[in-house]
């Protein structure tokens, strides 16, 4: 039941047929809170894995592939930088086929594909070439899972994206915790091999959930094909709307709503033309367009290096700990706790802020606490009682600086897009640059990652954890300075208001010209409508097509 149901004429295509019957318990597998929850699972799938073996591979480098004690360092901080080239090298590539694809759902089983060789060799593996190969895999599939997932996010949330990458990076953050947590304590009590099959079980859960998804888009044919019976939908709106179920609610106000925009849209009409939308850019254009983008740049830069940050961490934390406090591998792995253990109380509020004042306040205070906290990491130097609670606490406060500069910089990249498409309608074309966006985010922390695990890796190695602790803290000043130069704008404590008001829909058509001059609007196939008219209360829908690259319902 949406506007483009009262004006048949401006649909660009005719609708699907619908099969029948629709897939089981579709209203369930196509809602938000399911999709958002698949993608948190399987972010977390892809960074327990990679993080199960960080305080395994020391181990297994030395007792299964025969590398001398001496040489582990460098070769712990190749395998880690491996996977951040690997993410780097497929992310633009999973980005722009997410944006071509008519779905998202299959690239994501494509990449949990990946994510299975990569465990199945990384658990046989004896050699250095077959972890380097399980590595690499591994990389590829997260390029898949975090641009099109991302995407994905993006496309159901809408204005509320900042609050999405806060159920993010709790996914991420609790991947990161409980991965070499889990993997050093089985590793401990169970060897090598029960480690993987630990990662196995998550892996079938990833399955299963991937496999029973349905985006809104996809949904939105056998919702159609209900409506398409042979009663108006206004009137289907008004007889659930009599039920007085909480469904029927949603319904009733969307056919509110709708109708108001009708109304609007004639008026609209009468009064003036519109102009037309430019013709639509290509691949390249549309990425040129977005490397242009100041705020997106340096956004970029921020998330490059919260990655090199934390992959430092992944790298040198372990081997120091275990030189420094003769810990086993399960302490190692609880270290992390402190690290982790903000971002997921911390995350979604964050996120919230983020969509409330925008992203720039929120991450320059992260990466300005950042600094002096990794100098006073330094201090950590021998083996006492003070020294070991001293290393908690910074672990602690920079877990909360993360978060602060981490969250709002991945709702950056949606709030560079949406603003672009505010200041000149339809330059998206009408399939959209989430996966693009994402993608190139993908890009900068894959960089980030291998830049920060290597420098870090090769500077502890050769000038020791107090040079390590300056170099990274300078690697964070350069992100307080572009956060402050580009990132978003400073508003203090003022929401963001919506473009369109759900009850009156006044300003529908003004931000939604004609897609090509001859009537037809365009309606991305990353954000369809109709689905979420169906599925998502009107107030909701609005909400979300803010975000729908210009388009309007």
């Amino acid at each position: 039941m949406s506007f483009r149901r009262f004006i048949p004429w401006k649909r660009s295509s005719p609708a699907p047929a619908a099969p029948s019957p629709p897939p089981f318990l579709l209203q369930y597998r196509s809602s938000t809170f399911f999709i958002v929850g698949t993608i948190c699972v399987a972010i977390f799938t892809d960074i327990f894995l990679y993080g199960l073996i960080v305080p395994v591979m020391p181990f297994a480098l030395t007792s299964r592939a025969g590398i001398p004690h001496d040489d582990l360092q460098r070769w712990n901080a190749i395998l880690v930088a491996t996977y951040g080239i690997a993410l780097f090298v497929g992310s633009p590539i999973a980005g722009i086929y997410a944006d071509h694809t008519s779905s998202r759902r299959w690239p994501l089983m494509l990449g949990l594909i990946a994510l299975g060789a990569s465990t199945i060799l990384l658990c046989v593996g004896r050699s250095i070439a077959v972890f380097i190969l399980g590595r690499v895999l591994q990389g590829f599939s997260a390029a898949v899972v975090w641009s099109v997932g991302l995407a994905l996010l993006a496309d159901t949330m809408g204005r509320r994206i900042g609050l999405a990458m806060g159920y993010v990076a709790i996914s991420l953050s609790a991947g990161l915790l409980f991965a070499p947590l889990i993997g050093g304590a089985v590793y401990a009590g169970s060897g090598y091999y029960a480690v993987y099959y630990v990662a196995f079980g998550l892996i079938v859960l990833d399955i299963i959930m991937r496999l029973l998804l349905v985006e809104k888009k996809v949904a939105v044919q056998w919702i159609k094909a209900s409506n398409d019976d042979g009663v108006p939908p206004t009137a289907q709106t008004a007889a659930a709307a009599s039920s007085g179920t909480p469904r029927a609610d949603e319904e009733a106000a969307v056919g509110t709503s709708t109708a108001a925009a009708t109304a609007a849209a004639a008026q609209l009409d009468s009064t003036a033309a519109l102009p037309p939308t430019p013709p639509e850019s290509s691949t390249f254009q549309r990425i040129c367009i977005l490397l242009r983008s100041r705020r997106l740049i340096f956004a970029l830069l921020g998330c490059a290096i919260d990655a090199g940050t934390m992959t430092a961490f992944d790298t040198v934390l372990p081997l120091y700990v275990q030189e420094t406090f003769n810990w086993s591998s399960t302490a190692a792995g609880l270290i992390f706790f402190s690290l982790f253990i903000p971002p997921l109380v911390l995350s979604p509020p964050v996120g919230m802020l983020a969509d409330r004042w925008g992203a720039k306040w929120l991450s320059l205070a992260g990466f300005v606490a950042m600094v002096p906290l990794l100098v006073c990491l330094r201090f950590i130097d021998h083996d006492s009682i003070h020294q070991k609670v001293l290393l908690g606490v910074l672990l602690s406060l920079l877990g909360v600086a993360l978060t602060f500069s981490n969250v709002p910089l991945m709702a950056e990249i949606s709030f560079t897009i949406e603003a672009e498409e505010e200041r000149n309608p339809g330059v998206w074309g009408s399939k959209g640059v989430y996966g693009i966006g994402y993608g190139l985010f993908n890009t900068a922390f894959a960089l980030g990652s291998a830049g920060g695990s290597l420098l870090a890796g090769y500077i502890h190695a050769d000038f020791g954890w107090a040079a390590m602790s300056w170099v990274v803290a300078v690697w964070a000043a350069v992100g307080v300075i572009g956060v402050a130069v580009g990132v978003g704008e400073f508003r203090i404590g003022v929401p963001a208001k919506p473009k369109l008001e759900p009850a009156t829909g006044v300003g529908l058509m003004v931000n939604t010209p004609p897609a090509n001059g001859s009537g037809k609007t365009a309606i991305p196939a990353a954000a369809n409508p109709e689905a979420e008219n169906a599925l998502e209360m009107a107030g909701q829908t609005t909400d979300r097509n803010k975000a729908a690259n210009g388009t309007a319902l």
